[in-house]
């Protein structure tokens, strides 16, 4: 390999977490968090690495993006008959990891994820642009096609079909919740003694507790 990419080493020292500074609540101190990287501008922010499990038991993960953060968990939308959606079907068990490294910060969710109600994912389709509505019917997420020409196509004969009315809802795209049951701040400290904060549901509670680096 022409970089000697073992010897690449990175001293983190902007921040501190710990245990008395953190909020009882993880989405409330997610959101904290998140609001900051927004603040300091970093490169996308609400970009997530999403990991599934289908029935295969393989692993797969990519990223996406975060749409909304409530009291009940994190929101992101995808064909449903795409890979991650054809494995959350088998399998509603999912993982989440966002990575902000101009903070020196990640925070890892490991929970359950349910569809959203078809009026959420409606009324999260009608604040698309009307190019991304037309992509949504157009693409078969994760399925083979010929090139992309093919897809071009596809998305002028939608833009066409729906060029009178707003472009509705694919009914195989939509949104998705996953509900934590474990979440995890991290924060780089020097010499590798990362500072890193997990809570877990304990008796129908959130419980923090420090681990080690």
């Amino acid at each position: 390999m022409h970089h000697e990419i073992s010897r690449i080493r990175r001293d983190y020292s902007l921040k501190v977490l710990s245990e008395t500074s953190v909020h009882n609540d993880p989405l409330v101190q997610f959101t904290r968090w998140l609001n900051e990287a927004l603040d300091a501008r970093v490169n996308e922010p609400t970009a997530m690495t999403l990991a599934t499990v289908g029935a295969n038991s393989q692993p797969s993960a990519r990223l996406v993006l975060l749409k909304d953060v409530t009291e009940k968990g994190l929101t992101f939308f995808t064909n449903y008959e795409s890979k991650k959606g054809r494995q959350l079907s088998e399998n509603p068990r999912a993982a989440i990891v966002f990575f902000w490294p101009e903070l020196e910060r990640q925070v890892r969710f490991e929970g359950i994820t349910e569809k959203l109600p078809s009026g959420e994912s409606d009324e999260y389709f009608v604040s698309r642009p009307a190019g991304s509505k037309a992509g949504a019917w157009a693409s078969r997420q994760s399925s083979k096609i010929d090139s992309r020409e093919t897809l071009e196509k596809e998305v002028v004969k939608i833009i066409s079909r729906f060029k009178d009315e707003n472009i509705p809802r694919p009914p195989f795209w939509g949104g998705y919740r996953l509900i934590p049951s474990a979440v995890e701040f991290w924060q780089g400290r020097p010499d590798r003694l990362h500072d890193r904060i997990e809570y877990k549901v304990t008796n129908g509670a959130w419980a923090a507790s420090r681990l080690s680096p």
